[in-house]
């Protein structure tokens, strides 16, 4: 367990700090188009997320890490297509979910938001302790697809990136590299998150492949790297070095959500009008309102009788 050195004066000065460094999500290819790189600083989103479900550190960890993973492997894929990351561990974290679709919108939540098991012997966040062991699904889907692809692998650390990175190469067979993470201020509060996921495209040379260990094998980890000053393009940059890039980068801005307020009423105005009339009334007449949570999101939103009986 981590004790937090907490003060309003102290978290409100982080806040503002991460708050004046966008977050950006950055694609490039290199010059031969042999690899493909995606590189995110997510630390105002996943800040936004520990804000939403009020977790603890090593709960914030774990879902930062989850929430970037999901948002590296759905971006600038197919219009329209989503992807869900699911961990179903037997750890105290009670499980981690996470949903991103390719505009750079990603949410997730944690079956325990105040898991927070003791620090590892090497002083780090043992998320691996709190995911535990199970089975990790990941779902991509497409509105003009059929049916869904899913996925399922065993957990192998707990960590999330080595797992998201075993469930690419066992149920996609992708050549890929991924680091993930989120590193937490004294306050608990979000200090750097981010990572990179590299893959290697086909026909891709011994030599650029040779290039491509040696750089990643020397790169400090993902928040070394975001703490020292890093954007996702110096990042990019040093895990290309002496492969080059091809022209300008993709560049989007990831935001936790989509949360708005009109897209969430509407969706969840149907949810209870499913109940039916006689249902609605009784909640109605038992409490004086409905209300209903959205559970990525975290917002709560009352309805009237007639608004949910206009969807009945």
């Amino acid at each position: 367990m981590v004790r937090c050195s907490f003060s309003h004066k102290a978290v409100k000065q982080h806040e503002l700090q991460a708050a004046a460094k966008e977050d950006v999500l950055l694609r490039s290819l290199s010059q031969l188009g042999e690899v493909a790189v995606l590189a995110v600083d997510g630390t105002n989103l996943v800040a936004d997320a520990k804000r939403r479900h009020s977790t603890a550190p090593t709960a914030t960890a774990a879902l930062g890490r989850t929430l970037m993973g999901a948002l590296l492997m759905a971006s600038f894929r197919k219009d329209d297509e989503a992807v869900q990351v699911s961990f179903k561990g037997d750890g105290v974290l009670g499980g981690v979910f996470a949903i991103a679709d390719t505009r750079g919108h990603v949410k997730g939540k944690v079956g325990n938001s105040n898991a927070d098991p003791p620090l590892r012997p090497d002083g780090k966040l043992a998320v691996g302790d709190a995911v535990g062991e199970g089975v990790l699904s990941v779902v991509r889907s497409h509105p003009l697809q059929p049916q869904p692809y899913t996925g399922m692998v065993k957990i192998v650390s707990g960590e999330i990136a080595e797992d998201l990175a075993t469930y690419m190469a066992e149920s996609e067979q992708t050549n890929s590299a991924l680091a993930l993470g989120v590193a937490i201020n004294r306050d608990c509060s979000v200090n750097a998150a981010g990572g990179y996921l590299v893959q290697v495209l086909p026909f891709c040379s011994e030599e650029t492949l040779e290039q491509l260990e040696k750089n990643l094998s020397s790169l400090p980890s993902v928040t070394k790297l975001l703490q020292s000053g890093a954007t996702p393009q110096d990042i990019t940059d040093r895990i290309l070095d002496g492969i080059g890039t091809a022209g300008a980068p993709l560049a989007i801005t990831p935001k936790y959500g989509p949360c708005e307020a009109d897209a969430l009423k509407d969706r969840m105005k149907r949810a209870v009008a499913s109940l039916g009339p006689k249902e609605v009334r009784s909640i109605i007449e038992e409490q004086g309102k409905i209300e209903v949570r959205c559970e990525l999101c975290n917002e709560a939103y009352h309805f009237t009788e007639e608004e949910v009986l206009d969807y009945v």
